[in-house]
């Protein structure tokens, strides 16, 4: 036997950001249907955003909005149309602003999206269309790609003038 103490039987102290899923909700639903048949095969068009919210910043809390969007028909006919915006109330700890930024704008919409596809499918199938089945989608992919264009939109934006030594904007004075 020896004296050192057993580390698998005592609770190991929590290291690094953490979060929370305090509620979730459907905040907005919309479906739509103009009535009119489509005789050719109808594309769908998906869009998908994401957007977190400060509720309560002392707390770390904070509302995350997954918002689905889908139009089925033709280019100039609609089958159906579906917003959904299902969000969630997260409380997260113990992170850098940047830990926090992806936890909610990666792993919360992950822990959102099945119950939203789940609506939208149901939504469909009770509007008398098949169950719109969206694929799973990467969070991860998605938050880097609007991080570069975020970047690519900061790059190309007008630095801003100084003014002249003077200290005056007046360009009369």
């Amino acid at each position: 036997m020896t004296d050192t103490p057993d580390t698998a039987a005592q609770p190991q102290a929590m290291t690094g950001p953490s979060m929370r899923v305090l509620n979730q909700y459907i905040k907005d639903l919309s479906f739509e249907n103009p009535g009119s048949r489509v005789t050719e095969q109808p594309n769908v068009d998906l869009g998908i955003d994401v957007q977190a919210i400060p509720q309560n910043a002392e707390e770390g809390v904070y509302e995350v909005i997954l918002k689905l969007n889908a139009r089925a028909g033709t280019q100039d006919t609609a089958l159906f149309l579906v917003e959904l915006q299902y969000a969630g109330l997260f409380q997260v700890q113990g992170g850098t602003p940047a830990d926090t930024e992806a936890m909610l704008l990666i792993e919360a919409p992950r822990m959102l999206f099945p119950f939203g596809r789940r609506i939208v499918a149901d939504l469909t199938q009770e509007g008398g269309f098949p169950a719109l089945r969206i694929d799973p989608v990467d969070f991860t992919a998605l938050y880097r790609q609007q991080r570069q264009r975020s970047s690519q939109a900061a790059a190309q934006a007008p630095a801003p003038q100084s003014p002249p030594a003077g200290g005056s904007t007046d360009p009369q004075g």
